[in-house]
């Protein structure tokens, strides 16, 4: 009896000699846990680098070349100038304050604060999360991704000028405009604490933040700035439409980046965004087409190229949470609607939309966000659940749309203003008509 005592003693002394390295076991085992339930696939890596090689392809050459080719031969450097300029500036903004601005972790529903200014404090070893618990994504290449968007989005709006424009206060603009409209509309629509984010609305890869976005600011600019000179009396037809249609299918090609890759994952969910960007556009092609047939008795290469483009606005925002059949028929919508608009609006209000900026990327981005809240409902082929309600998803869609519109529309109108205040916006009169190739570049596209 006295043996098995003293064994006690000793075995509950070891016991709690123990407990210390228990202790340290265990907690070095919840870390591992942690560090474990973070994971980071090569495979969801390689596809996001190759998504944002993608998007800037989408920029240079493509948004370039389908520009340049619907101006006149005298303007096409120009329209290159313009995108090429405006993607580098914007993307040193975004590294500066624009990634902080967007998404720097502040708790603030309009902005991200400047946490994350100058990319402080991201690494190498830092990780963004992605839709799936527990998956991540560098950092780095987050950020390289969402910068493609941010350079993309005003690029879109010099369409709604061209060849008017003075280049500098252009540049100028645009700095403004990505700091005061791009990053607080992006912040609210796709950071956590973001207003439009908390509403519940859904935007899979940028019908607000980038299409609604660029036609509200296309449609301010171009009426403050005004029309060409000879609108409406000079002929203004595009000087190439086979380097439209080169820019169109290189825009296609680049926008399976744009959508796929803002799942942030190579998985059924990018697949599902890819065959919904095939379909949407070829929709909207052919519908663009039949609509053209009907009303023009011709169907025109640019009105293909017009209904590809509003195919790929409008599945924008809903590539994500949409069946296969209702992307076709989005996509087929989405060219009625822009049709209407480009054909017919423009023309009874005069504005000088030169590259219809508004009316398809406005127009189809309009339709595509609240088509996403028609088309997610499960009875219609969407990935909404037993749950989902279609009319009320719609109205948080309709209400993102509002806000969105308000927001940039005013802030535009300021932005423009005050630019035309201290600079002036439009180049001379004559030297409009010589084509700014020469007289904002010194160059031009062509030798003859």
């Amino acid at each position: 009896m006295e043996l098995k005592k003293t064994l006690g003693l000793v075995g509950a002394a070891t016991l709690l000699s123990a407990l210390p390295a228990l202790a340290q076991e265990a907690a070095t085992a919840e870390a591992v846990t942690e560090v474990v339930t973070e994971t980071m696939d090569k495979g969801d890596v390689a596809w996001m680098m190759t998504a944002t090689l993608l998007v800037l392809f989408m920029i240079l050459p493509g948004l370039a070349l389908f520009y340049g080719g619907l101006v006149r031969s005298k303007n096409m450097l120009s329209v290159l100038m313009q995108c090429t300029t405006i993607s580098a500036l914007c993307m040193v903004i975004w590294a500066l304050w624009g990634y902080s601005f967007a998404f720097g972790g502040g708790t603030s529903p309009y902005w991200g604060g400047m946490g994350k200014l100058f990319l402080s404090g991201v690494t190498a070893d830092s990780m963004a999360a992605t839709f799936t618990d527990g998956v991540v994504i560098p950092e780095y290449v987050f950020i390289a991704f969402q910068m493609t968007f941010a350079a993309i989005t005003p690029a879109l709006i010099v369409g709604a000028f061209a060849e008017r424009i003075k280049f500098g206060s252009l540049m100028v603009f645009i700095a403004l405009w990505v700091t005061f409209v791009y990053f607080p509309v992006a912040h609210m629509v796709w950071d956590a604490s973001g207003l439009i984010f908390n509403w519940g609305a859904i935007d899979f890869a940028g019908g607000t933040v980038v299409h609604i976005n660029a036609g509200i600011a296309a449609l301010v600019g171009c009426i403050i700035i005004g029309p060409r000179v000879g609108f409406r009396k000079d002929n203004m037809a595009p000087h190439s439409m086979t380097l439209t249609l080169v820019g169109a299918a290189i825009l296609w090609v680049g926008w399976f980046g744009f959508n796929a890759g803002s799942n942030l994952e190579a998985n059924g969910g990018a697949g599902l965004a890819m065959i919904n960007t095939f379909l949407a556009t070829a929709g909207a092609i052919l519908a663009w087409n039949i609509i053209e047939k009907m009303t023009r008795k011709h169907s025109s290469m640019l009105g293909a190229a017009s209904g590809m483009i509003a195919g790929l606005v409008a599945i924008t925002p809903a590539c994500g949470t949409v069946g296969p059949i209702g992307a076709i028929v989005l996509g087929a919508v989405a060219s009625l609607g822009c049709y209407f608009f480009v054909a017919v609006i423009k023309n009874k209000f005069g504005y000088d939309d030169s590259l219809d900026v508004f009316g398809i990327h406005g127009i189809g981005g309009i339709i595509g966000a609240v088509g996403t809240g028609i088309f997610t409902a499960p009875g219609l082929g969407g990935t909404g659940g037993d749950d989902y309600s279609l009319a009320g998803q719609t109205m948080i869609q309709i209400q993102a749309v509002l806000v969105t519109v308000i927001w940039c529309g005013v802030v535009s109108f300021i932005l423009f203003m005050v630019v035309k205040g201290l600079m002036g916006l439009r180049v001379t009169e004559e030297e409009e008509r010589q084509g700014l190739d020469q007289t904002s570049h010194g160059e031009s596209a062509y030798s003859y």
